[in-house]
């Protein structure tokens, strides 16, 4: 079984809750949930599979602790860990909604993480997110603000996608 951890970047809260949320319905214990302001890079070392999450602030921008965390991350070998990306925004944000997601994928490509976890924008209403390539978030991107209805479900089909996924990745390399 993969061991999972999860690092999050949250100012107000609301991307902290939906990181305990992941965690619940992935079953994974609260010592495996990790606020990146009190979170040594290397930390992701003790774990097979990362989900990382970021709030998007500003023009667009990362949370300020995941933007430090993803720095120190960046700089690492991740080849054979599997990594989650989701993160929170305002839609009404329209041309950087949860832009945090793409920001934080493009730092990390080159690490040789593999990455998992897409998901679909469907009931979303926004211009631009750097976090969309043709059509598909590369990430899960939660709108509490205006979608609050949406996030239980967006996070079950989401984990449940993520659970598929490290299983068949699990079943290819046998």
């Amino acid at each position: 079984m993969e061991k999972i951890g999860i690092f999050y970047g949250s100012t107000t809260g609301n991307t902290a809750s939906v990181a305990k949320k992941i965690a619940a319905n992935l079953g994974i214990s609260e010592k495996d949930v990790f606020d990146v302001a009190n979170t040594a890079p290397s930390k992701i070392a003790d774990y097979n599979v990362l989900i990382l999450g970021s709030s998007t602030w500003g023009d667009g921008d990362m949370q300020d602790d995941m933007h430090d965390f993803i720095d120190g991350v960046a700089a690492l070998d991740l080849r054979g860990k599997k990594m989650a990306l989701f993160g929170c925004g305002d839609e009404t944000m329209t041309e950087t909604f949860c832009n945090a997601v793409g920001e934080m994928h493009k730092a990390l490509k080159a690490t040789g993480a593999e990455f998992i976890g897409d998901y679909n924008t469907d009931g979303y209403e926004f211009h631009h997110s750097e976090s969309v390539k043709d059509g598909i978030a590369e990430g899960l991107l939660i709108d509490n603000v205006n979608h609050n209805d949406m996030t239980d479900v967006r996070i079950g089909e989401w984990c449940t996608a993520i659970k598929n996924r490290i299983l068949s990745c699990d079943k290819s390399d046998i």
